[in-house]
This record gives structure tokens, C-alpha cells and sequence, in this order.
């Protein structure tokens, strides 16, 4: 392959090319296999590693990686495919493919392993590195999902009593072992974070050599203390529009920076936790979890949803004479429930969404409120007008009463489910339970019954009594 074709993904990889690979690694042609390995990005070798059919091959062609090489691939492929070639690779392999890593993939990739493998690797890293080793033991005893939990120990830091020269200097020092960095912290004697400087002043301030980085850093800094959850820290760099931010411990000394792609890959996370969570379910089951465990985990929210439903068949045998006498109100039942069941759960992702990303706030919760009836009322009126012709022109008797009682039935379904699916996340948000877990089956089942409720009620007084 030739270097230019490094500028093409390889993400669409054809049967053809793994047929190739793998008939190379059967042939144990290591040097073919590593020059076309030598044109491609990691993240490209990752899927070709992937997509390989048997683990043993997936394996081999790993083995040839050199350790920096290593150390990017094994973070990009699946889980189950990395879980095999932490099995099969020596604790000093292993060792030897971490060290390469920065310390908050390092430390993301050993809390993965179990505790036997990760204290070998972590001897083994003592050996190689006892400084890295240190920073990976400190980072791995947060809460993974703190700001100590995804910070990276790589950053740096220049004295405020320094130069412009000598902070230059610093850089220069520091820039094997930080790869990206957008901003300098300034910091005291004590290591305590006195402000902030960007790469483009200290470039531009280098025509000032001598003057110190306390003059020209920004005192105005944002920062956060290790213990603050990650949810926050991703509305702190969206609101502020930040690229990186530094991480201090209670005495307001600097131990680890944050960066955008920390940030991108918590964001994704949280929203991937939040849909599954609506569905009522676990984010990682499809990845980590057998089917008993998923069976597990989904059968109490569907057998309370099945205790939901089940109010609605209590509504319908109460209504059995109407049904016996108008079999067309059955055909018009699941489409009530339906649509305001839909109405609910769009407006309560639309309120969970909103909670997790600061637009919506609890003290001011009559807006969004506000907001969802006026849509609620225009989607009711369109909706209904519809269901109502629909019930007009399919109705044999009766034809005027029985479309205005579907109509009815929809226009007030659609807008409690409205007004449900937006006061219910934020009641719990208030209770201090996660808002997501008020969503979904629940959502869907209670308009079940309400949307039920309401068409039987509506057609009973309307047909019956007008």
C-alpha cells in the first residue's frame, strides 16, 4: 500500500482485504503484514483487527505492533476483542504497552482488567517507571466518573515568578511528554493555580522576554476540584467554550488537567446512559452483560409497566357494553395510545435532555411547562381534527358524535400526556432520583391508560348521553 492511500480510511473494509491479511497471517508474513500495518492510521488498524473472523488471527497481527503503535490500537478495539488479548499477552507485554500510554488511558484501560492482572501490571510499570506508576494508582483510586476519574497527569505548569524565557524553556521540557496542550497553568512556589496562559500570549509575549508570567497570565481561571462529576464539568466546557481546564485538589493545588476529548467522550457517554435509561435498560448490556443479566435487569421495569397496563384492562371491561354495541372505538384504542404516548416520551427526552445540559433549570420549571402546553395545544388541535375525520368517515351511525368523541378523546390525551411527560422528569430531578428513569416504559404506560381512560370516558358521555 502505497503512503498516500494513508490519507483514506480503510473504515470500509472488504472481505477481499481481511481474505489477504488473514492469508498472510497463516503464512506468518510478518514483514508484508507490517508494511501495509506502516500506511495506516491506528484507528484503521483497530477495525481491520476487529473485523477479523477468528481471535487467535486478531491476535497475531496485534502482536506485531510496535508498543506506541500498541498502546492506541488496543484503546480503539471492542471490548470483547481487548478482554481476549488481555487473556492471552504476558503481564510484561502489557506493561510495556501501557507505559506508552498517557496516565488517563492508561488508567481507563486497567480498571478494565481484573484485579489480579491489573497488580501485575502495575508491579511490572513500578520497574519500568515508578513515576507513571504512581500517577496511574493515584488517578485509579477517584470515582471514574469524576473529574480525578477522567484528568490526565500530563500538563504544564510554569512558575508565576518565571520569565517569559524560561517558561518557553519549560515548554520546550515538557513537550515530549504532553503531546497537545493549549494553555500554560501558572502556578505559586506550592504548586497552588494562580492563573492561565495561552499558548498565543506566551508566543506573543516572547518580545518581552524578561517579563514575568504573573504579568501577563489571566488571573480569571476556570477550574475544578477532583471530586466534581462529570456531567458538570461537560456543561463547564460548553458553556465556557473550553478546550482544556485544570483539575486542583482541596488546597487549590494543580494535579491534572481535562481536555476536549475527555469531555466529547463523557458527553457521549451520559446521552448513551440517558436514552438507554428511557428504554429501561443499561447502557454497556449489549457489550459486557449475558442474557440472563440483561433478563435481569430489564424484567422489574417491564413487570411494573406490565402492572400499569394492566389498569387498562380494568377501564376497558368497564366499557364492555359501549365496545359491544360500537366495535369501531376498539380500532381507535391503540392509536390514542400511541400518539399520546409519544407526545409524553418526546416531551420528557426533550426536559431530561434540557436538565442534563443546564437549559432548563428546576426554579424556573413553569417554562418549559409553559412551552410544551403551547405545543401541545397545536399538536392536539392538528391531530385530533384528523383522528376525528378519520372516525367521521369510517363510522356507520352516529357519525358526527363519534368523530368530535375521537377528536376530543385525542386533543386531551395528547396534551396530559404533554404535560406529564414535562412535570415528571423534573419532580424527580427535585427528589433527587435521575430524571431518565421517569421516562420511557413508565412514560409510555401510564398514557396507556390515561389515553384509554380518556377515549372510553369521552365516547361513553358523548355517544351515550348527547
Amino acid at each position: 500500500m502505497s503512503p498516500d492511500k494513508k490519507n483514506k480510511s480503510v473504515l470500509e473494509v472488504d472481505d477481499e482485504l481481511l481474505e489477504d491479511i488473514t492469508e498472510l497471517i497463516h503464512d506468518r508474513s510478518d514483514a508484508a503484514l507490517k508494511n501495509i500495518l506502516a500506511d495506516l492510521y491506528d484507528f484503521d488498524i483497530s477495525v481491520i483487527i476487529d473485523n477479523l473472523k477468528d481471535d487467535d488471527d486478531a491476535c497475531y497481527l496485534f502482536s506485531l505492533l510496535n508498543d506506541d503503535t500498541a498502546s492506541e490500537v488496543i484503546l480503539e478495539i471492542s471490548d470483547d476483542r481487548r478482554e481476549y488479548f488481555t487473556e492471552k499477552l504476558s503481564g510484561e507485554k502489557i506493561s510495556d504497552i501501557v507505559s506508552e500510554m498517557y496516565s488517563d488511558d492508561a488508567t481507563d484501560f486497567l480498571s478494565d482488567l481484573e484485579e489480579d492482572k491489573q497488580e501485575e501490571v502495575l508491579g511490572n510499570l513500578d520497574k519500568l517507571d515508578k513515576d507513571d506508576s504512581e500517577e496511574v494508582r493515584e488517578l485509579l483510586s477517584y470515582d471514574e466518573n469524576t473529574a480525578g476519574g477522567i484528568m490526565a497527569k500530563e500538563y504544564v505548569a510554569v512558575n508565576e515568578n518565571m520569565t517569559i524565557a524560561e517558561a518557553v524553556k519549560e515548554v520546550q521540557l515538557r513537550a515530549e511528554d504532553v503531546d497537545q496542550f493549549y494553555n500554560l497553568w501558572v502556578v505559586d512556589d506550592s504548586n497552588v493555580l494562580k492563573g492561565i496562559m495561552s499558548l498565543k500570549r506566551l508566543i506573543v509575549s516572547m518580545q518581552t522576554p524578561d517579563a514575568l508570567t504573573k504579568e501577563i497570565m489571566n488571573e480569571d481561571v476556570i477550574y475544578v476540584e477532583a471530586g466534581t462529576d462529570q456531567e458538570e464539568i461537560a456543561k463547564i466546557f460548553r458553556s465556557y467554550d473550553l478546550v482544556s481546564m485544570p483539575v486542583v485538589d482541596s488546597n487549590q493545588r494543580v494535579i491534572g488537567k481535562i481536555t476536549i476529548d475527555d469531555v466529547m467522550d463523557v458527553m457521549e457517554e451520559e446521552y448513551s446512559e440517558d436514552v438507554a435509561r428511557m428504554a429501561g435498560t443499561d447502557a454497556e448490556e449489549l457489550e459486557k452483560k449475558s442474557p440472563f443479566e440483561i433478563a435481569k435487569l430489564r424484567l422489574p421495569w417491564l413487570m411494573i409497566t406490565l402492572l400499569i397496563e394492566m389498569f387498562a384492562v380494568f377501564v376497558v371491561s368497564s366499557h364492555d357494553e359501549m365496545l359491544e354495541k360500537i366495535i369501531l372505538l376498539a380500532a381507535f384504542m391503540p392509536i390514542i395510545s400511541a400518539i399520546s404516548g409519544n407526545t409524553g416520551l418526546q416531551s420528557a427526552a426533550i426536559v431530561v435532555r434540557g436538565l442534563d445540559t443546564g437549559n432548563m433549570m428546576l426554579k424556573r420549571w413553569w417554562e418549559p411547562l409553559n412551552r410544551q402546553i403551547r405545543t401541545t395545544l397545536i399538536i392536539g388541535t392538528v391531530i385530533g381534527l384528523a383522528v376525528g375525520l378519520m372516525g367521521y368517515l369510517l363510522s356507520d351511525a352516529n357519525k358526527v358524535r363519534f368523530g368530535l368523541s375521537v377528536a376530543v378523546s385525542m386533543f386531551i390525551s395528547i396534551n396530559i400526556a404533554g404535560i406529564i411527560g414535562t412535570i415528571s422528569p423534573m419532580i424527580s430531578k427535585r427528589l433527587g432520583f435521575d430524571p431518565a428513569l421517569t421516562s420511557g416504559p413508565f412514560e409510555t404506560a401510564f398514557q396507556d391508560v390515561i389515553g384509554i381512560t380518556v377515549f372510553l370516558t369521552v365516547s361513553t358521555y358523548l355517544l351515550s348521553h348527547v
